[in-house]
């Protein structure tokens, strides 16, 4: 009988046959956390009295709340630096940018690893043929002393997609639909493995998208098979050595779940479950108060050109604050010499440093009592952007361009030629 990818992965970091549902301590080939988890994890480790196994394999990123807010931030941001420069382990500033996109772009993720970070959206890297996987700070600590931990494999959905993707309708349309379909527990501690006609032309930035928020309906991890996109970003960056892991064609599925997406109108999540989705014309004239386009999910310089291409020539609403946040100093430097940060400006755009920015709610773009923000995030509970009394609507950064714009929820296929 075959094995899923997911099997294969899990096997090979075990050194031995692994299936569905076994536990297994397995060797993890690269960790991370940030600043809102690396203090804890730095607590963990001086429990264990132990020290960093592997210190170029781990990695601290500041982005969650970067630059410092106030006095409490600057001292977990200097407890990090002070420790990365005790233990040799990797670090990743101020401006530099999200995790996620940095273990992308770095080249820390390629096919065939095995990942954990200390944030849930970990699971972003699987679109370059890896499994990660996001677990608590003490799981964390203990891979930095042991350079293991151990695992249940997972057993895997798999979603194929199909379809020509409609005008207007971009992979974070897609990935909204999938949720409001399975529901925000459909595929809890499952693999997820995206496949099919539509997948195989989304760009690698677009099918980023997709794994990042597979967490969003409980996946342990998303994974797409990788193919000559992910080949060639990999040899772009310098990464040589890797061996693709594929799912038999035998293998067993605990679901297989096809989907059609030719019909498939712009999505909407409204507040507060990211599964509360509706196609944009159910809600189409919502009053927005602020926009944001960023974010570990769509933060990428393909969502930044995406905007600029409907705010090209036109002006925010007056009432309107859309906040851009580039995922990283990579897209930042790239948007500004193609002219897409020209552009968001020149429309009224405030360009954040880049980070999280507001999706975590701990300093820029904290909304008021009652207001409502449409955000590329990949979040929407109660509170999520620093206020519990507001609320939040999730979409794709041609709907929030396009919302923006109007000042109240808008299809953007009104913009789109």
């Amino acid at each position: 009988m075959g094995k899923t990818a997911a099997e294969k992965i899990f096997s090979s970091h075990a050194g031995k046959s692994l299936k569905s549902n076994d536990v297994a301590v397995c060797k993890v080939d690269f960790c991370f956390s940030q600043d809102g988890t690396s203090s804890l994890v730095i607590d963990a480790l001086e429990k264990f009295s132990g020290s960093i196994k592997s210190p170029k394999r781990y990695a601290q990123f500041i982005d969650h709340s970067a630059p410092a807010p106030n006095v409490g931030v600057a001292k977990v941001h200097a407890q990090m630096r002070k420790f990365s420069s005790e233990n040799h382990n990797l670090l990743f500033d101020v401006e530099c940018g999200i995790s996620h996109q940095l273990v992308i772009e770095e080249g820390f993720a390629y096919p065939g690893v095995l990942i954990l970070g200390a944030d849930s959206h970990t699971s972003t890297c699987g679109t370059l043929g890896a499994i990660g996987a996001g677990v608590g700070s003490t799981d964390l600590a203990v891979v930095l002393v042991t350079g293991k931990n151990w695992f249940k494999v997972p057993s895997t959905y798999k979603i194929v997609i199909n379809g020509e993707l409609p005008r207007g309708v971009f992979s974070k349309d897609v990935i909204l639909y999938i949720i409001h379909k399975l529901t925000a527990n459909g595929a809890t501690y499952k693999c997820v493995e995206f496949s099919g006609g539509t997948i195989d032309k989304f760009s690698l930035e677009s099918r980023l998208t997709i794994t990042n928020m597979s967490i969003e309906f409980g996946a342990k991890c998303g994974f797409i098979a990788p193919d000559k996109k992910v080949f060639n970003y990999l040899k772009k960056i310098g990464v040589k050595k890797y061996k693709p892991v594929y799912s038999d064609s035998d293998c067993i599925y605990e679901k297989v779940v096809e989907i059609d997406i030719s019909g498939l109108s712009p999505y909407v999540a409204r507040p507060h479950t990211v599964d509360n989705g509706v196609p944009v014309e159910k809600i189409e004239g919502t009053l927005i108060n602020q926009a944001y386009i960023g974010t570990c999910t769509n933060g990428r310089l393909e969502d930044l050109k995406i905007a600029a291409k409907i705010l090209n020539g036109k002006k925010i609403h007056p009432e309107i604050k859309l906040f851009v946040a580039p995922a990283s100093k990579r897209i930042f430097y790239s948007a500004l010499k193609q002219g897409v940060i020209k552009i968001l400006v020149e429309a009224g755009a405030i360009i954040l440093p880049c980070g999280c920015g507001p999706c975590v709610g701990t300093h820029q773009g904290v909304p008021a009592d009652d207001e409502v923000t449409i955000s590329t995030a990949n979040r929407n509970f109660k509170g999520r952007m620093g206020n519990p009394k507001s609320f939040i609507f999730l979409a794709s950064p041609a709907t929030v361009a396009a919302s923006s714009i109007a000042g109240k929820i808008t299809d953007p296929r009104k913009y789109l030629s």
